[in-house]
């Protein structure tokens, strides 16, 4: 791995940070939410005090780390300017202080802290922390992924004939998209919802509980750490037109799968020429 921006330790430290945050701004906190604790920030989207306290108390600590620059999803949500600072050459933190606010103020365990570290727009670290199930994700650009320090085995190549398990997030889906994908998602084999949460998703895909997803709206925070993950595990993550994914774009449209089953996938869910010779 690259760590010519991250000094020895740092990977560690980073992981503190977060554990020990998490610990004094969500664990207190789940469960337990007051009604003036929730509130919508979009349509359809709420943010806690949680949320906020996190990622405020994170980006103290990830500063002190490496002084970079810190984009995190509360802050742009409160200025959308902010996002303007992440681009191509961009080394900053991604910081989701909170993944799965709904379920989180649901009473749900699945949500999850999100870390990246960008080099010159390509993230080279992540960090996805479960709080209720004590695991935590770590990806290094060339270096592999661990959880809870042991390693993540790459997946194999497996059987092509065998069904795939496919999530699908279709919110965000246009709608002379969202038919097709179905369609031959289902195929494929059995098609989930997922659990509204990519700190969940990600980790699920990268140990082989699911074998491809289909996201649409990209926000950097949401999976730059998960994309790492994915793609130290042996998987591969593109846009609808094959190119790589890429933190600073605005494209919508992200597919997440082994490798080897990565073109053929795309071709099958969203290659518009497939569309129309499917008639």
């Amino acid at each position: 791995m690259n760590r010519e921006s991250l000094s020895d330790g740092s990977i560690e430290k980073v992981a503190a940070a977060i554990r020990e945050t998490a610990d004094a701004e969500i664990v207190p906190r789940f469960r337990r939410l007051a009604e003036r604790d929730v509130e919508e920030k979009t349509p359809g989207e709420i943010v806690t005090a949680a949320d906020r306290a996190c990622e405020t108390a994170l980006m103290r600590r990830l500063a002190s780390i490496a002084d970079l620059p810190v984009i995190g999803e509360e802050a742009v949500a409160a200025d959308p300017a902010q996002l303007a600072l992440l681009g191509p050459e961009t080394s900053c933190w991604l910081v989701d202080p909170l993944d799965g606010t709904a379920n989180f103020a649901a009473g749900s365990p699945d949500h999850a802290v999100m870390v990246a570290y960008l080099h010159r727009g390509v993230t080279t670290a992540s960090w996805i922390w479960q709080p209720v199930s004590g695991q935590m994700y770590v990806a290094e650009r060339g270096a592999g992924a661990t959880v809870n320090d042991r390693p993540v085995a790459h997946r194999p190549a497996t059987d092509d004939s065998r069904p795939l398990i496919g999530v699908i997030k279709d919110r965000f889906l246009p709608d002379d998209t969202r038919h097709h994908v179905h369609r031959q998602a289902g195929v494929l084999g059995p098609v989930h919802a997922g659990v509204n949460c990519a700190g969940i998703e990600y980790p699920d895909l990268a140990t082989g509980s699911t074998d491809y997803i289909l996201y649409w709206r990209t926000l950097p925070w949401d999976h730059a750490p998960g994309v790492l993950l994915a793609t130290e595990t042996g998987c591969a993550a593109i846009r609808p037109d094959g190119s790589p994914y890429r933190p600073h774009s605005r494209e919508s449209g992200l597919l997440v799968t082994p490798r080897h089953r990565a073109a053929e996938l795309r071709h099958r869910l969203l290659d518009p020429e497939h569309r129309t010779a499917e008639g």
